[in-house]
Order: structure tokens, then C-alpha cells, then sequence
């Protein structure tokens, strides 16, 4: 399938997880695709790996949070691929924590990356949109972002953030032919951050991801590829109407 086939899609975040299984879902439909992550390393290989199977890949290595390694890699990525007509906001962390044991360290260090970080990148990355009046923004919110859970503070009001964002912003690009558009999702395995989230979950004395799973009305929890099949949705022209949403992926876990 070719169904984006001369696109070209920047994604941060993009060499393990999520971001990676969205890079992949994106490849196959024909987009040519920039990776931003700060495993450089991993984001190598992920490049090659797309490459390999006869797709245009580049892999950056940077912080997330800085604004001109962001927007050095958006100007190369526009040289060697072209246009950027997609971008996917995906890099993130979490730290899981009683609130009065939360750091301030820690508590600013979430919002430098899944803020701050989203904030950059769409500074990098919008205004070549808006000057074409066309492309698709993607932000990785969470279900904890509409609704906050115990020990989860600093991550559940980052994510809130996202949102907000995601919906302010999509109102004042829409006139410019741009939408934004959020994905939450629910409890996502095979990813390092829930392997991080398990362990602290062990460490607190709280349920396992396998007990977790049993008030999920699907009766599974989501692999990274059920959240890239969402996004090849929204940065498709299927989602051409659709703006300032943030679409829960969840399994039914929380319902809108």
C-alpha cells in the first residue's frame, strides 16, 4: 500500500516502542521518515531496518528538549527527503511515585520532555505547514491525561498539558489548512516505559500489568502497533476533517 506515498514524516522519539511501530506503519504506506531520538544507536537502526525494506529512512540523535537540534534536523530532514508534511510528537518518559515522595527534579524533568519537548518540535515543524497550508501533527497524550491517577502526578498532569496544547494549537493552525490531532493510550506493553512502569509498580506494592488487565473490556492490554494504526489513520486523508481530538486507544479501559 502507497497511501502516503510522498510524504515525508518527523517523528521524535521514534527509535524504540511506540514511535517506532508508528515509524514502520507509516513506512509501508509509502512516507518517507526522520527520526529524532536521543538513543542514537537505536535510531540508526531503526533507519536501516526501514531502508532495508525499501523505504527512505534518516535517524537524528538529540535531545528533544533542544530547540536548534530540533530545528537543524527538521531543515536537513526537509533537504534530504522533502517536505514535512507529518509529525509525530512521541517521545516521552514517566516517572511513577507516591505525589509527597515526587521530586521537584523529577516533576520538571516530565515536563521538559513530554511538554516542552512537544512544544519545540512543533515550533520546528509548524511554520513549514503553515506556509504550505498542509500537515498532520500527531501528540502522544495518554489516557492519564484525562483522567489523573494516584501516583502518576507528574506524568498525568504533563499529559493533561498535551492536550491542551494539542486543542489550542489545532484551533489556530486550522485556518491554515494544518490540523493537530492527540492519541491516548491506554496500558501499552512491549515498550520500555512499561517495563519501567512494572517495575515501579513492584516496587510500590501495586498491580501487575497481567492483574491490570482484567478491567480491560477488550480483554488485552495494547501492543505499539494498535497506537500506529491509529496514527496512520489521523495522518492520513481519511482524518482530513478531524481536529483537535484526542482519541483514546484504550481498549475500552476509559471511555470518552
Amino acid at each position: 500500500m502507497t497511501g502516503l506515498k510522498g510524504e515525508c514524516a518527523f517523528l521524535t522519539g521514534g527509535a524504540h516502542g511506540i514511535g517506532r511501530a508508528i515509524a514502520a506503519r507509516l513506512a509501508r504506506e509509502g512516507a518517507a521518515i526522520a527520526l529524532f531520538d536521543r538513543d542514537a544507536k537505536a535510531g540508526e537502526e531503526a533507519a536501516a531496518e526501514l531502508s532495508s525494506r525499501g523505504g527512505r529512512a534518516l535517524a537524528f540523535a538529540g535531545d528533544v528538549a533542544e530547540a536548534d537540534a530540533l530545528r537543524r534536523a527538521a531543515a536537513e530532514a526537509e533537504k534530504r527527503l522533502g517536505p514535512i508534511s507529518i509529525l509525530v510528537n512521541n517521545a516521552g518518559i514517566c516517572r511513577v511515585a507516591p505525589f509527597l515522595e515526587t521530586s521537584l527534579g523529577d516533576f520538571r524533568e516530565t515536563f521538559r520532555v513530554n511538554v516542552e519537548g512537544m512544544f519545540l518540535a512543533c515550533r520546528a515543524v509548524v511554520p513549514l505547514m503553515v506556509e504550505r497550508r498542509k500537515g498532520s501533527v500527531i501528540n502522544m497524550a495518554s489516557w492519564n491525561g484525562k483522567s489523573g491517577r494516584p501516583f502518576f502526578a507528574a506524568y498525568s498532569a504533563s499529559k493533561f498539558a498535551v492536550i491542551g496544547l494539542t486543542q489550542a494549537l489545532a484551533a489556530e493552525v486550522a485556518p491554515f489548512g494544518v490540523r493537530v490531532n492527540a492519541i491516548s493510550p491506554g496500558i501499552v506493553v512491549s515498550t520500555e516505559m512499561r517495563r519501567e512502569i512494572e517495575e515501579a509498580h513492584r516496587r510500590l506494592g501495586l498491580p501487575a500489568t497481567a492483574e491490570r488487565q482484567k478491567a480491560i473490556p477488550l480483554g488485552r492490554c495494547a501492543e505499539p502497533e494498535d497506537i500506529a494504526g491509529v496514527a496512520l489513520f489521523l495522518a492520513s486523508p481519511a482524518a482530513d476533517y478531524i481536529t483537535g481530538e484526542a482519541i483514546s486507544v484504550t481498549g475500552g479501559l476509559w471511555m470518552d
